[in-house]
């Protein structure tokens, strides 16, 4: 085994959008939070209750940062991977003081937008994402495991009616 392993995984809406600051290096370091919630009937009453939990995410891959500064706002559903860590500083009083944060850094972790109800990829400005068409081929050809399709990069088909449990192999 490995060690140990620090790796956290969440889903959750963004409370506020995103604060980005830029290090006297030039790197950007974006910090947001994310509510998470779960419900439940309370066995005595049959009452709906709900707890939220927030999580403060520090993100310091300057891709992923470059994406939320765009495309992030409040209120927007994302997926977040990334590494538990907890800082101590002083305050202005003297007083110590603990955070505790999913950090995305460098080379670790992974940020996915679920949704664009909150604008983002969705609109439709010259930054921003549009899902590219592609060109009318004269024959279908099957995909090929690890084989170059020639179109500049993978070619994604969706199953074409039939049942998918057809070709799942277990």
């Amino acid at each position: 085994m490995a060690g140990s392993i620090n790796k956290v995984i969440l889903v959750g809406n963004l409370g506020k959008d995103p604060e980005v600051r830029t290090l006297p290096s030039g790197e950007k370091v974006v910090n947001f939070s994310i509510a998470t919630s779960e419900s439940w009937n309370d066995r005595a009453s049959g009452e709906r209750k709900e707890r939220t939990e927030w999580h403060r995410i520090v993100v310091f891959n300057d891709r992923i940062a470059d994406v939320v500064e765009k495309y992030v706002k409040k209120g927007a559903k994302v997926y977040v991977e990334g590494a538990l860590q907890t800082r101590k500083w002083t305050d202005q009083s003297g007083q110590e003081k603990f955070s505790t944060e999913i950090v995305i850094g460098k080379f670790k972790g992974e940020l996915t937008m679920l949704d664009t109800r909150s604008g983002g990829a969705g609109e439709s400005d010259a930054g921003g994402y549009q899902p590219r068409e592609r060109a009318a081929a004269p024959a279908r050809q099957p995909a090929r495991s690890g084989a170059a399709t020639g179109g500049g990069g993978p070619q994604w088909d969706a199953p074409r009616g039939g049942d998918l449990d057809d070709e799942i192999p277990f």
